[in-house]
């Protein structure tokens, strides 16, 4: 039987980060009820206590329709009807595999991770078809800065599916006021122009903090953007995504604005700090940094020309 995806959905979120918890925000405006997965009891407490997320947002406040829970079972249990996968590209095989056990098949799965697994260079939609016992998955992916759209600062995002019914369903659930979303069906276009143009983030913040000028972001922009299409198109992506939302409005966004964390990487780096030093410091995954030298030794060894990103991973 045909599960109800309308106001009495249930929606499991496994990832409670800056994004993980503002999606949930997000979604518990228009679901019966969200379950969000963390990784420690204590967090969860937390969260749950104060329904916020202090250690990721500010002046922010969870619907009382989500709760936080460090039990991926519990998490899991009764069947939600879609699930929000909002972790790390490098904890997504593993933690596919673990989980698998608690999927049924009928769920729908959105994820929203910019990030590819090293070695493979599948994507997230692929890991999780290949480990979940499903097929209806998609990719959430834009300009979208958690602090500001935990504002409610106007933004908008891409959903993308091979599936109709994944986009219907991500965008009555996501969709507000001050939040749109815009439907596509490349996926692997939007999947990889959200995860390339972290490397140009890293790039455009190291720009920024030696105080070069616009001109000097404006060849970063369109020659970084460049790169991005010749890799993805290679890649299997549609040449004309990177011009959109997912691809040049991520591009801008995340290349201008200290709310990035591969921005402040870039950022702490030009200050003369070590990798190390800047992502101690950082606190958070960046995903720019291993997507920079997964792409930069592919593409060496692909003869892809990727001249910015060849010279940062340098």
């Amino acid at each position: 039987m045909k599960k109800d995806f309308s106001s009495r959905s249930i929606v499991a979120i496994v990832g409670g980060g800056a994004w993980g918890s503002v999606l949930a925000s997000l979604i518990g405006r228009n679901a019966h009820e969200v379950r969000v997965w963390v990784r420690d009891e204590e967090s969860a407490r937390e969260m749950n206590a104060g329904k916020s997320a202090p250690r990721y947002l500010t002046d922010f406040r969870f619907p009382e329709t989500v709760r936080i829970m460090s039990d991926i079972e519990r998490v899991l249990n009764g069947e939600p009807n879609v699930v929000i996968w909002a972790l790390p590209a490098k904890a997504g095989r593993e933690r596919a595999k673990e989980f698998a056990k608690y999927f049924n098949g009928s769920e729908l799965v959105l994820h929203a991770t910019k990030g590819i697994e090293e070695g493979s260079m599948k994507r997230v939609s692929q890991i999780l078809v290949e480990e979940l016992p499903l097929r209806r998955v998609g990719v959430i992916s834009g300009p979208n800065l958690a602090q500001e759209i935990a504002r409610e600062e106007p933004a908008a995002t891409v959903i993308a599916s091979a599936f109709d019914e994944v986009v219907q369903v991500g965008t009555d659930l996501l969709k507000n006021p001050f939040f749109r979303v815009y439907p596509a069906s490349d996926v692997a276009g939007v999947e990889w122009a959200g995860t390339l143009k972290n490397i140009y983030a890293i790039a455009s913040g190291m720009l920024d903090a030696l105080n070069y000028g616009q001109n000097a972001r404006s060849l970063l922009l369109t020659r970084g953007l460049a790169e991005m299409v010749r890799f993805g198109v290679v890649m299997g992506a549609d040449a004309g995504t990177f011009l959109g939302l997912a691809g040049v409005g991520d591009l801008m966004a995340t290349c201008s604005s200290p709310l990035s964390r591969n921005y402040r990487v870039g950022v702490s780096l030009a200050q003369g700090n070590s990798l190390d030093q800047a992502l101690t410091e950082l606190q958070l995954t960046a995903e720019g940094v291993r997507t920079t030298q997964i792409v930069a030794e592919f593409a060496r060894e692909r003869r892809i020309p990727m001249p910015i990103a060849d010279a940062l991973y340098s």
